[in-house]
């Protein structure tokens, strides 16, 4: 089991993220205070549902004061595109590597997510801002649509090694209980082959599950809700928090 190395802390394993979705500044900080009190282990900013993501500065700006609001807890920034769930933007990439490049340079942020599937020039840019920062680099991958098979999905996790990421995160649709089974067998076998942390989870109903036992087969991290969820299949903090404890108990994950 890789856990996910944050600055200056030891977080549990697997580490429970929550994602941020306001539209507004004020939507944003008054989010943050009330979900970073749910006692999660990290929070996801997804930019993607800002409406100011065309000024880079003040986003920059802006993931400071998310981060005081939220009492110094650890953020993950993340623009998801439309192609892999996220929501539509007004901006193009090379506004969005802008944005990006401000938000590293501010230095508010613990890790940021980016697209594996995206331009190799563009994935490198991100790989060299981030690094420049000291900033983790979260290479992603997500599938609404199916689940693939299980030698795509290891060749998926083995490219955002390849591609120089800090931590591999796949997320996929189920169509039936043998696609989790899937899932969860390829995140074991990527957590046991590669040198980095790996996230998976199979979303919507189905998936659920995985969302709970995901640690057991070598997932670093996963996603619940705080106020809003951003993926089909996020349970409650509390919920998934219980249900992570549980299992620390049974011995199946570290105490």
């Amino acid at each position: 089991m890789k856990a996910i190395a944050l600055k200056g802390r030891q977080p549990a394993y697997p580490l429970v993220c929550a994602p941020l979705v306001g539209r507004s500044r004020d939507a944003l900080l008054a989010e943050a205070a009330a979900v970073a009190a749910k006692d999660p282990g990290l929070l996801e900013w997804r930019v993607d549902f800002f409406e100011g993501i065309a000024d880079a500065a003040g986003v920059a700006r802006l993931s400071g004061e998310i981060r005081q609001a939220a009492g110094g807890l650890p953020l993950l920034f993340t623009r998801r595109s439309s192609r892999e769930g996220g929501e539509p933007i007004a901006i193009d990439e090379a506004q969005v590597l802008a944005v990006y490049r401000a938000v590293c340079e501010a230095g508010h942020v613990d890790l940021v997510d980016y697209e594996m599937a995206s331009p190799a020039a563009d994935v490198a840019a991100v790989r060299a801002m981030s690094r420049e920062r000291g900033i983790a680099l979260v290479l992603s991958s997500h599938d609404f649509q199916a689940t693939p098979a299980r030698e795509v999905l290891r060749e998926r996790f083995a490219l955002a090694q390849a591609l120089g990421g800090d931590v591999a995160k796949l997320a996929v649709m189920p169509r039936n209980e043998e696609d989790v089974l899937v899932l969860l067998a390829a995140t074991l076998q990527a957590s046991r082959t590669l040198d980095i942390p790996v996230v998976s989870m199979a979303m919507g109903a189905l998936g659920a599950v995985s969302r709970v036992c995901g640690a057991a087969f070598g997932s670093a991290m996963s996603f619940a809700v705080g106020q809003s969820s951003s993926a089909p299949g996020q349970m409650p903090i509390a919920d998934l928090n219980a249900a992570l404890a549980s299992l620390r108990r049974a011995g199946a994950l570290p105490g």
